[in-house]
């Protein structure tokens, strides 16, 4: 089932210099950490002055989706959604 949370999250992120490629890896969320699986999709949103990077990704067990936003005027994280892939 696909909820809707919006609640900030803690967020390891990684930065790889020779790829160029910055993405998170652990996604912290009550009081549990879901190591960061495949990366299904990023892209960018800008409201007004602020850019927003939006990842919609999987756990490396493939049994959670997350929709994450780091909102670039902060760096603060949200986890705007997730589902465990059941209808619902």
């Amino acid at each position: 089932m696909r909820e809707t949370i919006n609640e900030e999250v803690g967020v390891v992120m990684y930065y790889n210099a020779s790829k160029r490629l910055a993405a998170p890896h652990l996604i912290h969320w009550q009081n549990k950490d879901y190591k960061v699986g495949k990366i299904g999709y990023h892209h960018t949103v800008r409201e007004g002055a602020t850019l927003h990077h939006v990842f919609e990704l999987v756990d490396t067990d493939q049994t959670l989706w997350f929709r994450l936003n780091l909102d670039t005027s902060n760096l603060h994280w949200k986890l705007e959604k997730i589902s465990d892939g059941l209808p619902g």
